[in-house]
């Protein structure tokens, strides 16, 4: 019996070794995220004209997200046909057409190929074949679509389309946080000492925040005490879990002159940072938001995030974050948001310990290959919603939305 036989009866008992085999891994690049999953790609922002474009990547198969001349965004393997090399060699820039450095086999902004260098030979000597056909020679191109000014591609005929794959509860929450003209505040990445997977689990965990990050508790940010919950998509595939309101006060925001630790002796230099304004409506003060495979979509009080992971094998990754604001944003909520930004991101004062624990759990199951982790907080089932977020629930439906695609490369 092999790793890829493991067929359980619920999702609360998962094999270390899914962390660390390399076979797992090989095969998760083919059927997950070359598989019927849409992958995020770019925020529509990053290329707003056309012959804009970026460099991204799909597990590890590199991209290029281009806007043509009638608007619409293309995504293409980074990949030239004629020999490999990588037509788009820096991350982002503009052009009117896509062209390799090694040969000069140019491709126009949808990727199909345009020309080539000395194509007719010289002095009708050489040249390609006479029966090559350019039509057939294009870049490799993905199904793209996109919500709210998200990207997002795929390599699958047979995925749903995107608004179908999200679900009306997921696409709900990404039209309360991003739903008006967005701009980038900032980004930045970092490396992670473990396999995606841990941290993506990581982001699906609801009732590690007031544990492991002792900010959210100690300056009243996020306690479990606190109204909130977790939303499935169909399948367990997405998750969302939210709280509304601050802890332990009738009221929604606070003050931050009056805040203090539930230690006596501790408080805030710069109280300053916590400062927010009742942007939502619903009262919602944290949500976190995950879609399969490797994306996030995060609001902490008014700091706005999306967040991409990136598999780099099997015991390593890479961790991308956009912090966003709204262009609307009036001169003060914009440096609230700038301000509250420090919570999050790989020095963030509710983040960091995120990434030291994606490091901590790969060492810590170094040689336990044959010995599962524990997901029964809340139960072993799969439910589609629970009030409850002391709850590995989201958890278990990442696993069971794994499992499903993983199958069907053994089937």
């Amino acid at each position: 019996m092999t790793l890829l036989d493991w067929n359980p009866e619920d999702f609360s008992e998962i094999p270390y070794a899914f962390y660390s085999d390399e076979d797992i891994y090989r095969r998760e690049l083919k059927q997950v995220f070359q598989g019927e999953a849409w992958n995020f790609l770019a925020l529509e922002c990053e290329i707003p004209d056309a012959g804009d474009y970026k460099t991204a990547t799909v597990g590890e198969i590199p991209i290029i997200v281009v806007r043509d001349e009638a608007g619409t965004v293309n995504a293409m393997v980074n990949r030239c046909a004629h020999r490999g090399n990588l037509v788009c060699i820096d991350e982002a820039g503009n052009t009117e057409r896509l062209t390799c450095v090694y040969h000069n086999w140019t491709y126009d902004l949808r990727g199909n190929l345009a020309s080539i260098a000395f194509e007719r030979g010289i002095r009708g000597k050489g040249g390609m074949a006479a029966d090559f056909d350019r039509s057939r020679h294009g870049l490799q191109r993905l199904r793209v679509e996109t919500c709210n000014g998200l990207v997002f591609g795929t390599f699958s005929d047979d995925v749903p389309p995107l608004a179908d794959y999200l679900g009306p509860e997921m696409r709900a929450n990404i039209d309360r946080v991003l739903g008006r003209e967005m701009e980038i505040l900032g980004k930045f990445q970092h490396g992670l000492d473990g396999n995606w997977k841990l941290y993506i689990e990581n982001v699906r965990d609801t009732y590690h925040a007031t544990l492991l990050h002792s900010f959210f508790p100690t300056f009243g940010l996020n306690r479990l005490s606190m109204k909130g919950g977790i939303e499935l998509s169909d399948g367990g595939l997405h998750h969302l879990t939210y709280s509304i309101g601050a802890t332990d006060r009738p009221e929604s925001q606070y003050n931050a002159r009056d805040l203090r630790a539930v230690k006596d002796g501790y408080a805030l230099n710069a109280p300053e940072l916590l400062q927010t304004w009742p942007e939502y409506a619903c009262g919602t003060t944290l949500a976190i938001q995950s879609i399969f495979p490797n994306f996030s979509v995060q609001q902490v009080s008014n700091v706005v995030t999306v967040r991409l992971l990136l598999p780099k094998g099997p015991d390593r990754s890479v961790l991308i974050w956009w912090i966003l604001g709204a262009v609307e944003d009036t001169a003060e909520q914009r440096a609230m948001r700038l301000r509250q930004s420090n919570l999050i991101g790989p020095g963030g004062y509710i983040a960091m310990e995120d990434g030291a624990v994606v490091g901590w759990v790969r060492r810590g199951v170094a040689g336990a290959e044959d010995r599962n982790s524990v997901l029964a907080m809340g139960g072993r089932g799969v439910e589609r919603e629970s009030d409850s977020r002391c709850n590995e629930l989201s958890v278990r439906g990442f696993w069971q939305g794994w499992h499903g695609l993983m199958r069907e490369s053994a089937a």
